[in-house]
C-alpha cells in the first residue's frame, strides 16, 4: 500500500509541475527568473517520489524505516521554497544566506535524528526545530520588513499569504515526526506515508499556484496601484490655481 501513496504523490507531483510549467506564459520575462525556482520545486519531488515507489530508498534503522530520498528532496526543494520567499520580497542577500541556511540545518537535523534513536533522536529534533524557529522568525522579521520597503501594498499581501501558507503548513511535519515511527511510534509507517505525500503536494504544488496567482495580481493590480500613485503625486497641470 506504502507504494501506491508514493505512485500518487508522483502524479500529483507531474500534473503540478506541467501546471506551472504553463505558467510560465503568464509571467513577466523580467519575473520568469525567479519563478523557475517555483516550478523546479515539485519537478525536483517527482524524481524523490518515483524512486520510493518503486520501493527504492528505504534504510532500515532496525527500529523503523526511514526514505532517504524524502529527506533529499526536502533537502533541496525547501529551501528554494524560502528562495522564493526572499526573492520576492526584495530581501538582501544576507538575510536570503540565512533563510536558506538555516532551512538546510533544519532538514539536516531532522534527518539525523530520525537515524538516530532515544536521547540523540530526540536531541537533533529539537535542534532542527530551533532552526526552523530562526527561519519564521527571519520571514516575519527582516524579510517582511523588506517586502514592506520593496513591495506594494498588494505585493505585500501576497508576499504575507504566502509566507503564512509555508509556515503554517511547514509546522505540521514536525508533529508528524513527533507521532511517526521517528519519534513516539503512534502513527504508522503507511498512514505517515499517505500523510506526508499529501502534505509535500500542497505545500510544493500549492506554494507554487499560490505564487504564480500572486505574480498575476502584482502584474495587474500591483502595477495599476503604482499607476494610481504616480498620477496621485503628479503635478496636476490643467488645476487652476485658487485665489
Amino acid at each position: 500500500m506504502i507504494e501506491l501513496w508514493f505512485t500518487l504523490g508522483t502524479i500529483g507531483m507531474l500534473a503540478g509541475t506541467a501546471i506551472l510549467a504553463y505558467g510560465f506564459r503568464l509571467v513577466p520575462a523580467e519575473r520568469r527568473t525567479r519563478y523557475a525556482v517555483l516550478v523546479s520545486i515539485p519537478s525536483i519531488a517527482i524524481f524523490a517520489y518515483a524512486i520510493m515507489a518503486l520501493g527504492i530508498g528505504g534504510f532500515d534503522t532496525g527500529d523503523h524505516i526511514v526514505w532517504i530520498p524524502r529527506y533529499v528532496d526536502w533537502l533541496l526543494t525547501t529551501p528554494l521554497n524560502v528562495l522564493f520567499l526572499g526573492l520576492f520580497a526584495g530581501a538582501d542577500r544576507e538575510t536570503i544566506g540565512k533563510l536558506v541556511g538555516l532551512q538546510v540545518l533544519t532538514i539536516v537535523f531532522g534527518f539525523a535524528g530520525a537515524l538516530s534513536s532515544g536521547l540523540l533522536a530526540w536531541g537533533l529534533f529539537a535542534l532542527g526545530a530551533v532552526a526552523f524557529a530562526g527561519v519564521g522568525y527571519l520571514l516575519y522579521g527582516s524579510v517582511s520588513e523588506a517586502a514592506v520597503d520593496t513591495l506594494s501594498e498588494v505585493g505585500f499581501g501576497v508576499y504575507e499569504t504566502l509566507r503564512n501558507f509555508v509556515v503554517v503548513l511547514w509546522g505540521v511535519y514536525p508533529v508528524i515526526w513527533i507521532v511517526g515511527q521517528s519519534g513516539l511510534g503512534l502513527m504508522d509507517l503507511e498512514t505517515t506515508a499517505l500523510v506526508v505525500a499529501y502534505l509535500d503536494v500542497v505545500t510544493k504544488v500549492g506554494f507554487g499556484l499560490l505564487a504564480l496567482s500572486g505574480e498575476a495580481i502584482v502584474e495587474e493590480l500591483g502595477t495599476q496601484v503604482f499607476e494610481d500613485e504616480d498620477a496621485a503625486l503628479a503635478p496636476d497641470h490643467d488645476a487652476q490655481p485658487s485665489d
